[in-house]
């Protein structure tokens, strides 16, 4: 019975070599083939575009580039200026490294305000230089890729710290003038410590952006503050208006108080010349009738003098005959009036003459002594 059901039973017969052993040499063959492409993958794709550095023997450096190199994965000290240069196929690579100036972007920076409000820099640009001179260290500590590190990273670490310390009102407005210069101080403070080889020339930061409830905010203030600057814009052109009115009506006002001055001036000027010309006239006239009171003083002088000398005995005679001579009448009567033959009278008459003649005489000399300081006047003496 038991033979029976073995004979009748199935029974288990192990795989022949070449059934079972096909299936599993082709899984593992699958499975190198596929570490080998994830290899190639990881390995080689990577550098697939430094291929034809690797393979090229003459290669060129750009303008504004210098040449580094590496040999089995070392930096070489060796490096080439602009132009063409020689190197070891498969065994050396070579990368040019910009020395000039260079503009990185960056992009993307989200940050928190010390408000809590959540902000993003859509773009900052970095204008920056490597020396050439410290091309070599630079690259031995940090790579050909060393803007990674000391630009990009170093951006978004400062802007966040930037942020964090400051409320949105001051990084959107107040203090927004001023985060250039304060990433740059930032960046080039590192920089210098670490990587002197690097150079930050400039910083240039765009507006952040910021949620679209405070931004409206934002926009309304700003609309209230131009209507409040305008107003007062306005104020100043009035206040300037009067002002300058002021100040013409005050020009004028001065100009007419100057034009009175002057006219003043003038009247006062011709009063006084009238005044100095009546004076000149007032004193040519004193002197004229001076010389002619004094001439007409001299005339008189002259003829007492004249007369004195005239007052003779005989002058007197003869005027005294003269006149009787000129008073010729003619008398009717008997009796002729006898004056002229009476001696007695005659002889009155001149006496008397010579009495008046000589008080003439001597009072004129008087006169002359008291004037002159002279004496000895010649006196006229009647017999």
């Amino acid at each position: 019975m038991d033979q029976q059901q073995r004979a009748g039973a199935p029974q288990y017969r192990p795989p022949s070599p070449g059934q079972g052993g096909g299936a599993g040499e082709s899984s593992s063959i699958l499975v190198v083939l596929v570490g080998f492409l994830a290899i190639f993958a990881m390995v080689v794709l990577p550098s697939i575009s430094t291929i034809s550095n690797s393979f090229s023997i003459l290669h060129q450096v750009p303008e504004g580039h210098v040449g580094v190199y590496w040999r089995g994965g070392a930096l070489l000290k060796t490096i080439t200026d602009p132009g063409f240069h020689l190197k070891l196929p498969l065994i050396t690579q070579y990368e040019p490294v910009q020395v000039t100036l260079q503009t990185d972007q960056v992009r993307d920076i989200p940050c928190g305000t010390k408000g809590g409000v959540m902000i993003n820099f859509e773009k900052i640009e970095v204008v920056n230089r490597l020396r050439k001179e410290y091309v070599y260290e630079t690259l031995l500590n940090y790579g050909v890729h060393y803007d990674n590190t000391w630009i990009y990273d170093k951006i978004h670490h400062e802007i966040n710290q930037f942020c964090s310390s400051n409320s949105l009102q001051d990084v959107y407005i107040d203090v927004f003038d001023q985060i250039d210069e304060k990433m740059k101080d930032a960046l080039q403070v590192d920089c210098t410590k670490y990587a002197p080889g690097i150079e930050i020339i400039n910083v240039r930061v765009t507006k952040p952006k910021i949620p679209d409830s405070i931004r409206r905010n934002f926009e309304q203030m700003e609309e209230e503050r131009t209507k409040v600057l305008i107003a007062i814009e306005r104020q100043r052109v009035v206040e300037k208006e009067a002002e300058t009115k002021k100040k013409m009506a005050i020009s004028e006002a001065e100009k007419n108080a100057n034009v009175s001055k002057i006219l003043m001036e003038q009247k006062l000027m011709e009063k006084d010349s009238s005044r100095r010309q009546e004076e000149i006239e007032n004193a040519m006239y004193l002197a004229r009738e001076k010389s002619l009171a004094d001439a007409d003083f001299y005339k008189v002088m002259r003829e007492a003098e004249a007369n004195k000398l005239k007052l003779t005995p005989q002058f007197l005679e003869l005027k005294f005959i003269e006149a009787i001579a000129d008073n010729t009448k003619i008398f009717f009567g008997d009796k002729v009036p006898n004056m002229v033959l009476d001696q007695r009278l005659l002889g009155n008459f001149l006496k008397v003459s010579r009495e008046v003649a000589k008080d003439i005489s001597q009072q004129t000399s008087g006169e002359a002594n008291a004037d002159d300081g002279e004496a000895g006047n010649p006196e006229v003496e009647y017999a």
